[in-house]
């Protein structure tokens, strides 16, 4: 049905994960694009692998996410908007990160609009205001909210990530979609989506997950001495951790 398109986001430096994923989505070969929405990196420890293998593709499309953002404010020698253990944990990234990617970073777009069968789609990390600035999370979001926000928009389909949970809602002017964090998860599964849309603007979304094997990217935490790790295996991962243990 239609022309089909993956959407990833929140990778958050989990290789492990994309790698995974990609390897289903090659599998498809109804897949014409992929469009990634953000936060390649940061969180986990595979930063420069995951770059390297979305920067290797053709086929993909990508915007920036908050943590690139400030990744990119402390290699200027700007404030980044993190604090405290965030802020370390940053610092740690930027200072790992291989030279050859930032200037690809640099040149990613907060937005991208794209067009399929007269079906309007948006695709940003998150939420921007006026002034093209990131909108703190909404952890309680609605439709009624979400039509605020983008009233001056004309898109038909809005897709982000950043609040790692899915999202999935629909009014009388626009669907929303978040796929929820690719990297992020506390069991062993990497979700995405697959969206198709038909000629006369039919849509048929689907939410992956795949299954990997996250025993090696979770005991490197500790093998790498990264910043703030037991707070990140406890928030993001869930401590599955303590099972290989």
């Amino acid at each position: 049905m239609g022309d089909k398109i993956a959407i990833l986001t929140d990778i958050h430096g989990n290789c492990t994960a994309l790698t995974a994923v990609l390897e289903e989505i090659d599998q498809n070969d109804e897949v014409q694009h992929i469009y990634c929405l953000g936060d390649l990196i940061g969180i986990g420890h595979e930063t420069n692998e995951v770059l390297d293998v979305l920067f290797s593709r053709r086929d993909l499309s990508i915007v920036l996410g908050n943590h690139e953002e400030a990744i990119l404010a402390i290699l200027n020698g700007k404030e980044p908007k993190s604090k405290g253990n965030e802020r370390a944990h940053h610092e740690w990234i930027a200072s790992h990160i291989s030279e050859d990617f930032i200037s690809y970073i640099k040149e990613f777009p907060k937005s991208i609009m794209a067009k399929q069968h007269d079906v309007n789609l948006l695709f940003t990390h998150y939420h921007l205001d006026e002034k093209e600035q990131f909108l703190q999370v909404d952890y309680e979001p609605t439709v009624k909210k979400l039509d605020e926000i983008y009233q001056k928009s004309n898109a038909d389909i809005v897709c982000f990530g950043h609040h790692h949970v899915v999202h999935h809602f629909k009014s009388k002017e626009r669907m929303y979609f978040n796929p929820g964090s690719l990297g992020c998860n506390h069991k062993p599964l990497a979700p995405y989506a697959i969206l198709s849309i038909g000629e006369g603007g039919s849509i048929d979304l689907s939410l992956k997950e795949v299954p990997y094997d996250n025993q090696e990217f979770l005991l490197t935490f500790d093998k790498l001495n990264v910043p703030a790790k037991e707070f990140i295996l406890n928030l993001f991962y869930g401590n599955q951790h303590l099972k290989y243990l």
